[in-house]
């Protein structure tokens, strides 16, 4: 089993990327496990104090899970992703049965700042984006895709997200094998991520 992670900013593209790697694979030889699958339960707290979670610190993230499943995968064993709701901002009920597969791809801004978790990883990409274009992308997601108003998400980034990126996010491409600049559709990048993949499989 070959594990790959994708680490970057958010907006970076991240998703784009690892489209493009999945296309490049036969379906039943892949997975992708997001690490947004992976913020820790808030059932504890009411629904006023989970909108105040910052989510991009990596205390946010269950690591111990997310290594504990990455383990089961490679042994073979077929694990339950955990859903989460940015809507609740919890886990949900709801859980994806994950096979283990030839090729396994952890996708999440965070995903890097655990030693455990990136001792795991065979191959580690960070996804590079200027922070205009980044802030743009997540201005559209956040509106569109998670019910957020302009001045909730605007407020958000200056308060949390640009901070948090400047100390866990951005530090962490010391740690990347390959960085690919997603400014523009980068097939160079991903022809050489292709190789690399299938020399190693």
């Amino acid at each position: 089993m070959l594990i790959i992670g994708i680490a970057g900013g958010t907006g970076s593209g991240k998703t784009t990327v690892v489209n493009q790697i999945v296309k490049e694979l036969p379906t039943d030889e892949v997975c992708v496990i997001s690490q947004d699958s992976y913020y820790k339960e808030t059932n504890s707290l009411s629904f006023e104090e989970r909108t105040k979670i910052n989510f991009d610190h990596p205390r946010a993230i269950d690591f111990d899970l997310l290594i504990k499943h990455l383990k089961d995968l490679k042994k073979g064993k077929i694990v339950q992703q955990p859903v989460y709701s940015f809507v609740t901002h919890n886990r949900t009920k709801d859980t994806i049965k994950t096979h283990p597969r030839k090729v396994v791809i952890v996708e999440g801004i965070l995903i890097f700042n655990s030693e455990k978790l990136r001792d795991l990883f065979d191959i580690k990409i960070f996804v590079h984006a200027e922070t205009d274009e980044r802030l743009i992308r997540r201005v559209r997601r956040d509106i569109k895709e998670r019910g957020r108003d302009i001045d909730e998400v605007l407020n958000r980034y200056q308060t949390t997200l640009k901070p948090m990126h400047q100390q866990f996010i951005e530090p962490t491409k010391n740690f990347a094998d390959i960085i690919i600049p997603n400014d523009r559709y980068n097939t160079v990048a991903i022809d050489v991520v292709r190789s690399v993949i299938n020399e190693r499989l």
